[in-house]
């Protein structure tokens, strides 16, 4: 599993807003349990898939689906998330601002609602997933060419990305000869 989706989670759990924004929703021990788990250094894959499961099964029921993304409309809740997500972008400040930049603009979390509440893109945005946990770059590139093409709201959420720099930053090779992150520096020739 992706290092910073686990911390981002270890962080949101840790937030009281967060928790009792779902507490009549999911079973607080349980994710809890995970979460700790998850946290030790050498622990088994089979953690791993139980989170998965528990994050696939929380974003295909409606109601904790809208109360996340409710919580998330929150400054106190998205802004500590948001600065989990681009710390380990130290090395490229373009993206990590292009990034909050995104997170801040209700538009594109308008347009991160749309594609959540398809459940054609739910499935293969986890059929994706699972294709990178398994090392299928093939099926991985396969399943977001399908989710772009096939499904107008995906492409509205990359348009809406766009309008923040955070496609040519994804573009963008780390390094010296990054744009800085205000983005009026220039690639030495």
């Amino acid at each position: 599993m992706n290092r910073n989706l686990a911390r981002a989670l270890q962080v949101a759990w840790g937030l009281p807003e967060f928790r009792s924004g779902l507490r009549h929703l999911i079973d607080l021990d349980e994710v809890s349990v995970l979460l700790a788990t998850l946290a030790v250094a050498d622990h088994d894959r089979e953690v791993e898939s139980s989170l998965l499961r528990l994050l696939r099964s929380g974003l295909d029921t409606i109601e904790i689906r809208e109360a996340v993304l409710l919580l998330l409309e929150q400054d106190q809740v998205r802004r500590p998330l948001v600065a989990v997500a681009v710390e380990p972008l130290a090395d490229r400040p373009g993206q990590a601002a292009a990034i909050a930049s995104a997170a801040e603009d209700p538009a594109v979390r308008r347009e991160i609602r749309a594609v959540l509440d398809s459940a054609k893109v739910r499935e293969l945005i986890w059929q994706a997933i699972d294709d990178q946990v398994s090392d299928n770059r093939f099926g991985l590139i396969r399943r977001a060419a399908v989710l772009f093409v096939r499904h107008p709201s995906v492409r509205r959420l990359a348009w809406a990305a766009r309008r923040h720099g955070v496609l040519r930053e994804l573009r963008r090779k780390p390094g010296p000869a990054s744009v800085d992150s205000a983005g009026g520096g220039e690639a030495p020739a």
